[in-house]
């Protein structure tokens, strides 16, 4: 029997790492998604496979829906069919919405929310006429609550969560389940390059008194992505510390 191919978008940030990183333990095939001419591909593919982990890069702007069907069809024809998806790309640009400007706004949903429409709609009819496939969506606990200064993310993030629900009933008889994720504050570099007083002030509004780990996020996705949540569909995963029950 073949294994399985999975992609994972964004997948040379902190939580993309380790999604691919499990993923792989699981025994897919994991193809990585980066951004063209990404500057640290070759040093993080080299790193990764010191580690062990022989993934496949695959570049695309996951903003440009040309770029993704360019990319998905070469990674169908060098690799094979893709049965997993993890939409896990995702930029900011905050700033509060009285002083945000439209390309701030147009940043964050091209990539954020239209990206997962561009990567999402390469796949899902491959899935539906197999009759196997997973879609998992990262989004975040500031698109269930909102976040002053994310107005523009907020929006995308929540904006996934409509659209997981909905593909979800779509095609729910044709053995894909599309479910979502959303996490607090995660350690990634990102959070971490945060100012210590205000990573401080973060962190003190969680209840456990901690950031998430990636691989507290990872091991969400290896779950959702196996057979046996194949009775999980549409469903909002948060994982936040407490931050924001409901």
């Amino acid at each position: 029997m073949s294994k399985k191919i999975a992609l994972v978008t964004g997948a040379m940030g902190g939580i993309g790492t380790e999604i691919s990183k499990f993923l792989a333990r699981d025994g897919f095939i994991v193809v990585t998604n980066c951004l063209p001419g990404y500057p640290q591909k070759d040093e993080w593919l080299a790193k990764m496979k010191a580690e062990g982990f022989d993934f496949i890069a695959a570049e695309g702007d996951i903003a440009s829906y040309e770029s993704c069907t360019a990319m998905v069809k070469k990674v169908e024809t060098e690799v094979g069919p893709i049965d997993v998806l993890v939409n896990n790309a995702g930029i900011t640009r905050d700033g509060m919405f009285r002083k945000m400007d439209k390309g701030q706004w147009d940043a964050v949903i091209d990539v954020n929310l239209s990206g997962v429409f561009n990567v999402t709609h390469q796949v899902i009819g491959g899935m539906a006429d197999r009759g196997w496939g997973r879609i998992i969506n990262i989004s975040s606990v500031n698109g269930i609550r909102g976040q002053a200064g994310q107005t523009n993310y907020a929006a995308a993030k929540a904006g996934e969560l409509g659209f997981t629900k909905s593909l979800a009933l779509e095609v729910a008889k044709k053995g894909v389940t599309v479910n979502a994720i959303a996490p607090g504050y995660i350690a990634t570099e990102m959070v971490l390059a945060i100012k210590e007083e205000v990573r401080n002030q973060l962190i003190a509004q969680i209840p456990v008194g901690r950031a998430g780990k990636p691989e507290e996020i990872a091991g969400l996705v290896s779950y959702l992505a196996s057979d046996i949540a194949g009775f999980m569909t549409g469903a909002t995963l948060n994982i936040n510390g407490g931050l924001h029950i409901y």
